[in-house]
């Protein structure tokens, strides 16, 4: 993988992490137009560490007030649902490991988990919103969506947030919480995956400061992009491209 490699792929991982595309479908679906064999998931999960930074940025505020009221019983109530929302994806990604890295040598796989992620986006369009608060049954559901969303081709945003919509959120809590969810996740996987980038060859060092920083800033760009997006009542929309790039995919496969 060369340097020019990590900037395109560090591209790809900005625009779709946030829209609800699936940013690790489509980077296999990129490496392998590409010719890249290697690092598979390796890389995926450095560049999330550059979208987890938009995060941090865009969300800032809300990471600012959780830190300045830690004492108070609303944000000792949220802080225990991000943990039990976290916990399916931790139990599945450390238990499924092996199996889960192994999809993403399968271009079939990919694609026919970009078409579930289309259909499910496209169900969006019939769900009706209400007021609805947080509850312990409804957080560890969006959390079993999340996990679900480690498959390559599956958006973790997408089915986050459409199962938020589902259980009676409105759109714009169902993704606030959704990119709440995200930070724990993606912190853990990428400071394991950093952790072992000295005992492995397959990528180098710059190659993934490369990709990491790409992805940072068109993931900035991307995400604010997509939350004004949800307030139009949009997120069907990509369910149609979900599909689309799904089919191609099973079919040049």
């Amino acid at each position: 993988m060369t340097l020019i490699d990590g900037i395109l792929l560090g591209i790809v991982q900005g625009l779709t992490e946030f829209l609800p595309i699936s940013s690790s479908g489509h980077l296999v679906i990129v490496q392998a137009l590409i010719g890249i064999e290697k690092p598979g998931n390796e890389f995926a999960i450095i560049v999330h560490l550059g979208t987890l930074g938009s995060i941090l940025i865009v969300f800032f505020k809300d990471i600012v007030d959780i830190s300045t009221s830690i004492n108070q019983k609303k944000t000792q109530k949220l802080l225990i649902f991000l943990f039990l929302g976290t916990l399916p994806a931790i139990i599945i990604g450390l238990g499924l490991k092996n199996q889960i890295e192994s999809l993403f040598d399968n271009l079939t796989m990919v694609g026919a988990a970009l078409v579930v992620s289309g259909i499910i986006l496209l169900m969006s369009y019939f769900l009706s919103t209400s007021d609805r608060k947080y509850t312990i049954y409804k957080v560890l559901l969006i959390g079993m969506a999340q996990a679900f969303a480690i498959i390559p081709g599956i958006s973790r945003s997408g089915m986050t947030i459409c199962c938020g919509l589902m259980l009676g959120l409105r759109p714009e809590i169902a993704a606030r919480f959704s990119f709440l969810l995200a930070i724990p996740v993606i912190s853990g996987a990428g400071i394991l995956t950093f952790m072992e980038l000295d005992r492995t060859s397959h990528i180098d060092f710059s190659v993934a400061m490369a990709g990491l920083v790409t992805s940072f800033i068109v993931g900035l760009l991307s995400l604010r992009w997509l939350i004004n997006l949800l307030k139009k009542g949009r997120l069907y929309s990509f369910g149609i491209y979900c599909l689309c790039i799904g089919v191609l995919t099973i079919i040049l496969s």
